[in-house]
C-alpha cells in the first residue's frame, strides 16, 4: 500500500508562488509515476502536471505550462510542485496521485486520472486577485 500526504498549499495573492509536497511512504518501490490533479469549485478533477521517478520525464497541463515545475527527490520519495505566476484561476483543492504496474506507451498518457491507483487527500491552494 502506499500513502500519499501532500502539503504546502495556502492563500497567496495573484502572481506569487507555493510549493506543494508529496511525501510517499508504503510499498513505494511499486510506484513509477507521480502526478498532480487540482479540482476547483463545481468543476471536474483535472490533470495538472506528471513525472517519472526513473529519468524524471514530465508533462504539463497546457494551462500550467512555464508558470508550474514538478520535481522529485527519489532519496526522500517526494514530488514537489513549484507554482509561480499564480492567478486566481489556479485556485483549488490539489491531490497528488502514485501510479504502479506496468509503464504507459507515452508520457501523455500519464493526464488521465484512472491510470492512477494511489491519491493523496488534497491540499487547498487559495490564489486571491
Amino acid at each position: 500500500q502506499v500513502q500519499l500526504v501532500e502539503s504546502g498549499g495556502g492563500l497567496v495573492q495573484a502572481g506569487g508562488s507555493l510549493r506543494l509536497s508529496c511525501a510517499s511512504s508504503g510499498r513505494t518501490f511499486s510506484s513509477h509515476a507521480m502526478g498532480w490533479f487540482r479540482q476547483a469549485p463545481g468543476k471536474e478533477r483535472e490533470f495538472v502536471a506528471s513525472i517519472l521517478w526513473s529519468g524524471g520525464s514530465t508533462y504539463y497541463a497546457d494551462a500550467v505550462k512555464d508558470r508550474f515545475a514538478i520535481s522529485r527527490d527519489n532519496a526522500k520519495v517526494t514530488v514537489y510542485l513549484q507554482m509561480n505566476s499564480l492567478k486566481p484561476e489556479d485556485t483549488a483543492v490539489y491531490y497528488c496521485a502514485a501510479r504502479s504496474g506496468t509503464y504507459l506507451r507515452g508520457t501523455s498518457d500519464y493526464t488521465r486520472e484512472y491510470v492512477y491507483n494511489y491519491w493523496g487527500q488534497g491540499t487547498q491552494v487559495t490564489v486571491s486577485s
